[in-house]
């Protein structure tokens, strides 16, 4: 270890009820990485409210723990997705009006995806099937609140990396035909551009393979006009119990 500090995660950055959202981990996981892209891999659930280590290691990485669990870990990476062109607002806000209208079972009051998030208080990723174009895509239009963002009016690099993670859980269910309770096992991405707040955003996300428990996506965020601003790819797997 080269370094070190005690973080907690507020209660309200939670996925599910008492456990940090993943994608916002990731993001403070790959902050402290000497790279410009990062993959996060997941391994026991990161608690909110409670005091966690985050360190530095020798390699650029960075681990994150509780006693001697190790909770996540990053490591510098390479991405070599191929991102499709976004879809268009119009065409993302009808997606995210049908999610809204016929929201999954087992639905939380996630900070990613929640739906009784305001843009004030959670990054609403309330991503569903785009309409009249490309059939392998989900997609949510949305406008961050001034309120996420920090003194330079733009969206914290850590709340950039949460936008590139529930989406993947919607092109799962969407696309592949997978429940909603699938969690995410790694998530490798690439900052491009700063995200200013107050101003329309598109996030997309398609299915690039399936296996058994285990799914793998692409997600990517651009401006409302259309210019990639991040792009990730995400390791999903569904509890045993839901594979049974």
């Amino acid at each position: 270890m080269t370094d070190f500090e005690t973080i907690t995660v507020p209660d309200h950055l939670c996925g599910y009820p008492g456990v940090a959202f993943g994608g916002y981990v990731a993001g403070v996981l790959a902050g402290r990485a000497a790279a410009k892209t990062v993959r996060v891999d997941f391994r026991r659930p990161v608690p909110t409210g409670a005091p966690v280590l985050l360190a530095g290691t020798a390699d650029g990485g960075a681990e994150l723990s509780a006693g001697e669990l190790l909770l996540a870990a990053a490591t510098p990476d390479d991405l070599r997705t191929d991102v499709p062109e976004a879809p268009s607002w119009a065409a993302a806000s009808t997606a995210a009006e049908a999610y809204r209208a016929a929201p999954p079972d087992g639905s939380t009051d996630c900070f990613g995806c929640g739906l009784d998030r305001t843009p004030a208080t959670g990054l609403r990723q309330h991503c569903g099937l785009v309409p009249g174009g490309d059939p392998g895509l989900v997609a949510t239009a949305w406008t961050p609140s001034p309120e996420l963002g920090g003194p330079d009016g733009l969206l914290p690099p850590e709340l950039v990396w949460g936008s590139l993670d529930c989406p993947g859980n919607a092109a799962g269910r969407l696309l592949g035909g997978r429940p909603a309770g699938a969690v995410t096992a790694a998530l490798t991405a690439r900052l491009l551009r700063p995200v200013p707040v107050g101003e329309g955003l598109v996030t997309y996300s398609w299915l690039l393979g399936s296996e058994g428990r285990k799914y793998t996506v692409g997600t990517a965020l651009a401006t409302a006009a259309g210019d990639l601003c991040a792009f990730a790819e995400a390791l999903w797997v569904q509890p045993r119990q839901m594979h049974a």
